[in-house]
């Protein structure tokens, strides 16, 4: 018995199994032919054992490769969201504390009026940053979720593509058993 592995264009290995036929038809001993089909029965359930364990195995380290990417990008995006909150609340204090300033000073004789219009450019200079970065915010978010839902359609596309070629390998073996039984049946009637 040989088997051989071939490669198609879509890089999928299929293995064809061919039993040597001897030269003189003889009759065999029922013993060596049950050995025989015991072989050419094993090899299949191993081929598809096989196969299995691979697909299982290719699908397991895309999962695991997914999700390592979609805890990364969630760690990200909190990171930011936590800096901009962080930096939202500092801006908030900045201003109160700064509107509380500027009473004071305008309780008083104003002589540092030239300095509070300088903060106030600057408080306003940084709201307008803000606002930006809060849509940049939304839109990442956005983005996120329209790549993970394409991730997620791909996935699933790509696990009915495995099951179909599971089920394409096991009637390919199935008719080549049977094709092989036939052949085994007609050398032993010659």
């Amino acid at each position: 018995m040989t088997q051989s592995q071939t490669n198609d264009g879509a890089g999928a290995g299929a293995v064809t199994t061919v039993e040597a036929v001897p030269p003189q038809p003889q009759p065999q001993p029922q013993s060596q032919q049950q050995s025989n089909e015991m072989v050419l029965h094993t090899g299949s359930l191993s081929f598809s054992s096989h196969m299995s364990r691979e697909d299982e195995e290719m699908t397991r380290s895309a999962l695991s490769a997914f999700r390592a990417k979609e805890d990364e990008i969630e760690k990200r995006r909190m990171e930011v969201r936590e800096r901009i909150q962080a930096q939202l609340g500092r801006v908030e204090q900045e201003t109160k504390r700064l509107s509380t300033i500027r009473e004071e000073l305008e309780s008083m004789a104003d002589p540092m009026r030239k300095e509070v219009s300088v903060v106030r450019k600057k408080i306003d200079s940084v709201n307008k940053e803000l606002k930006p970065l809060g849509s940049t915010v939304q839109k990442k978010e956005r983005e996120y979720k329209e790549a993970l839902d394409s991730f997620n359609e791909k996935n699933r596309e790509k696990v009915q593509l495995i099951t179909k070629l599971m089920e394409l390998v096991g009637e390919s073996e199935k008719l080549r058993m049977i094709k092989l039984e036939e052949l085994s049946k007609s050398i032993e009637t010659v």
